[in-house]
């Protein structure tokens, strides 16, 4: 494991590079420090145990990672999540200027043939990680995502930019009931987040978490098509009830058009997780199928509606996929999230009370 960190205030960040993931987030915000990220319990455990075949991106699971493809690899020979979540970065550079920090990777392994790179920036002022991926050269396609979790203590509101649908996948992610369980229906669709069918039968309202008890589940978001045409922010705010903050993913919609949901919430009983694994939420802004690579890059359920779930990859192609987290305190008034708009250097929350409020934001990084 090596570890590279980056400060500049009000953020202090760490990357683990054996694997790509943000390994710790600390974002000061007045006299607090806020944690948005999640850190899987035996990421610190010697002692923990792992069945034979575990993926790295699972053994070091933690903070935020790229995933080239996503999920299943089943076109090439990598782990779950690609090469990207699973192996060796090298760094390339530090670059300080006017303000701001930018470290930049490589990927040790190519993806498709395509050569990956990281960059992270952290501006003077700013509680965001701006975070560019590119991946250059290669062949046939590949789906990609960001892996951001999130953990709750005690649950929290969820919102999100407009969404055409919600749907849950064929199966559920623990089909055996003797290795883990879920509480949604599957398959399940619904065009409204509040009214998600369960399995036991009746409704959930996806913006409160957890939707249940000791569960493992999985559901995507769809933007609108009308978010796909460009211009347009895709956004998840996670409003944190025992910490008191809210965590802020930034993405564009035509860029990465569905948002997947997993919620891990002591739901799989086998090793490494073992019930342990409780109240976290991933938030995996996508172009993918959740069934694959393969499925990815043919048509699928999401192709057919106009949503892409794969790059072409080419040999002078240049992919660049951009995300931003953040986090602030909570303020006593502000109660629920309802939006999210960008004014000037300003990124404005807007709360279900009428109120808002206003954070240093760069919206030029995410127009490019």
């Amino acid at each position: 494991m090596t570890i590279h960190s980056l400060d500049l205030d009000p953020i202090a960040l760490k990357l683990d590079t054996s694997v790509g993931h943000i390994s710790d987030l600390k974002i000061r915000d007045g006299g607090r420090i806020l944690s948005p990220l999640h850190r899987a319990p035996w990421v610190d455990d010697p002692r923990a145990e792992f069945p034979a075949g575990t993926a790295p991106n699972v053994k070091r699971l933690s903070g935020d990672f790229f995933c080239a493809p996503f999920g299943r690899n089943d076109i090439e020979e990598a782990p779950s999540h690609g090469w990207p979540a699973n192996s060796g970065w090298d760094h390339l550079e530090t670059i300080s200027r006017e303000a701001r920090v930018t470290i930049a990777f490589r990927l040790k392994r190519q993806v498709m043939g395509a050569t990956v790179e990281k960059r992270l920036t952290l501006i003077a002022g700013h509680p965001f990680v701006y975070q560019e991926h590119s991946l250059t050269g290669g062949a046939g396609a590949v789906s990609v995502a960001h892996h951001v979790m999130v953990h709750m203590q005690a649950g929290g509101d969820l919102a999100f930019s407009p969404k055409h649908s919600a749907r849950t996948p064929s199966e559920p992610l623990e089909p055996d009931a003797s290795r883990g369980r879920s509480v949604l229906a599957y398959p399940a669709q619904t065009s409204d987040v509040t009214a998600f069918p369960l399995a036991a039968g009746g409704l959930v309202d996806l913006t409160r978490y957890p939707p249940g008890d000791r569960h493992e589940d999985f559901l995507t978001l769809v933007e609108k098509v009308r978010e796909l045409d460009g211009g347009s922010l895709g956004w998840t705010a996670v409003s944190r009830t025992a910490e008191q903050d809210h965590v802020i993913v930034l993405k564009r919609p035509e860029v990465l058009p569905v948002t997947m949901l997993w919620m891990s919430n002591g739901g799989r009983d086998y090793a490494p997780w073992s019930g342990r694994h409780i109240g976290v939420l991933g938030i995996e802004d996508a172009r993918a199928s959740p069934l694959g690579h393969a499925d990815s890059c043919g048509e699928n359920e999401f192709t057919r509606s106009g949503v892409p779930t794969a790059f072409a990859l080419g040999q002078h192609q240049e992919i660049i996929v951009r995300q931003v987290i953040g986090a602030c305190a909570a303020l006593p008034e502000e109660g629920k999230m309802s939006g999210i708009g960008v004014d000037s250097d300003c990124l404005v929350l807007h709360f279900a009370n009428g109120g808002t409020r206003s954070i240093r934001y760069d919206p030029g990084f995410l127009a490019v």
